[in-house]
């Protein structure tokens, strides 16, 4: 630490104790202010930035407290140092229950104050240091994180905007790498519980055993190896937002416990007697069927109205191809920041492979692919022969249909072009295109004649 750097507010309505602190203070290398008029040193707070900040307790006029509480609003990351000939142990518990970093009675040693403001130092730092990270995170989901200016992405900026501020469940289904975290995240950040924690839970990678102590807890010996309380998830979570991946996973078992945690926004840790409130929003995710998981009796339909009072369906990439420029753009910005690596794009032959493929594991194989692309590209931008070779031999089950609307064929001319490629795919076995095409042998030769 360069203490060199770091100024000091001492506020004591004695002269020589401001004096004494400020010497002390100055040989240790900090700059120090020194202000005996509390009044003044109201003014001051709001003017200028400190780094830690040293007040008695009893002064004419404002009392330390008084300070204290100043402090806190215009400098709530600044510590406040009480110091007073007067302590006592009401005097201390109030002044810590404001917010006070430390308190320290008359007479005292000065190694101590020394000791004290270095600590106070290294906490408004780490303080500085979770704040720039948290706004850093902030920033990162906030609905920009979400590339793409598809109609299906712009009603999903919509309703993610209209129910940031709301504390309902919301239940996001979609295919596996839409990007459901992603969603849930924005969700958090953008809303009124951005301040409070975001817990995701993948249940999948959780052992059935074990998921249920990590979402609500456990009392010392509630099992073998509870050696200590553990707090859960749930309230890690509290006035935050916990993500439930993967939800359709958890056993019913566990289902009947967490709607019971949703009816009665309490939970009971495990070996526990007690019950405790909870305030959390839950979201949800599932790339299942969850209507169809209800109907074989593998979900429980009260939990699944329970999850989805919001419900938010995330579109598949091959839905929204046009956003797929703007994702490859996204990702050779942010791996080649990573990797140090210059390379401006795509070329057009790789982009038109790229928009052609049907891409099943959505945005998330599209993520890998460009990784893996700029760590093979030897040219200043990304060429077919970057992409993995099965991307090239894939078939490309719009091109007929594209070709169709770019040669303006009509619905007969269509209807021709299709047989012919469905008698390409099975071999030229009529039994198998007539059953494709879901024709009679008699009509599909009687259409083949006029091919």
């Amino acid at each position: 630490m360069t203490e060199k750097s770091y100024k000091i507010l001492v506020i004591d309505d004695d002269l020589e104790m401001c004096e004494l602190l400020s010497d002390v203070l100055k040989a240790e290398g900090f700059s120090t202010l020194t202000i005996s008029e509390s009044l003044e040193a109201s003014k001051i707070l709001k003017k200028e930035e400190f780094d830690v900040i040293l007040t008695d307790l009893k002064m004419k006029g404002l009392k330390g407290l008084d300070l204290l509480e100043e402090a806190k609003r215009v400098a709530s990351l600044t510590p406040v140092i009480i110091i007073t000939a007067f302590g006592t142990i009401e005097s201390a518990i109030q002044a810590m229950k404001m917010g006070a970093y430390d308190y320290i009675t008359k007479p005292f040693q000065t190694d101590e104050i020394v000791l004290t403001v270095k600590k106070a130092l290294e906490n408004r730092l780490l303080k500085k240091e979770v704040a720039r990270l948290k706004k850093e995170v902030e920033s990162r989901y906030q609905f920009h994180s979400l590339i793409g200016k598809s109609p299906p992405m712009q009603k999903l900026y919509e309703l993610i905007e209209r129910i940031s501020n709301s504390t309902s469940n919301v239940l996001i289904t979609g295919e596996s790498g839409t990007g459901k975290e992603l969603a849930a995240k924005a969700i958090h950040y953008n809303g009124i519980r951005r301040e409070g924690p975001f817990i995701p839970v993948n249940c999948a990678a959780i052992p059935e055993t074990l998921l249920e102590s990590e979402l609500f807890g456990y009392k010392k010996g509630a099992f073998t190896d509870a050696k200590t309380d553990k707090k859960g998830l749930m309230a890690e979570a509290a006035e935050g937002t916990i993500f439930l991946d993967e939800i359709t996973e958890i056993s019913l078992m566990l289902q009947a416990k967490l709607l019971r945690v949703i009816e009665e926004r309490e939970i009971r840790p495990l070996g526990d007697t007690n019950s405790y409130l909870i305030d959390v929003r839950i979201i949800s995710a599932s790339n299942r069927d969850m209507k169809d998981l209800i109907h074989q009796g593998r979900f429980r339909e009260d939990l699944y109205y329970r999850l989805k009072v919001i419900d938010i369906e995330l579109p598949p990439l091959r839905e929204r191809r046009e956003d797929i420029p703007r994702l490859v753009e996204h990702f050779i910005n942010r791996f080649g920041n990573e990797t140090k690596r210059r390379i401006s794009g795509a070329s057009e032959e790789a982009l038109r492979i790229l928009i052609k493929y049907s891409w099943p594991g959505n945005v998330r194989e599209l993520e890998n692919i460009i990784q893996r692309a700029m760590v093979l590209c030897q040219h200043e931008v990304i060429l077919p022969e970057d992409l993995p070779s099965s991307m090239l031999r894939e078939p490309n089950a719009e091109s007929l249909l594209e070709k169709g609307l770019h040669k303006k064929y009509t619905m007969d001319q269509l209807e021709k072009e299709y047989i012919k490629k469905v008698l390409i795919e099975v071999g030229g076995n009529k039994s198998k295109a007539a059953e494709m095409l879901g024709l009679d042998r008699k009509t599909l030769y009687k259409k083949i004649k006029e091919i």
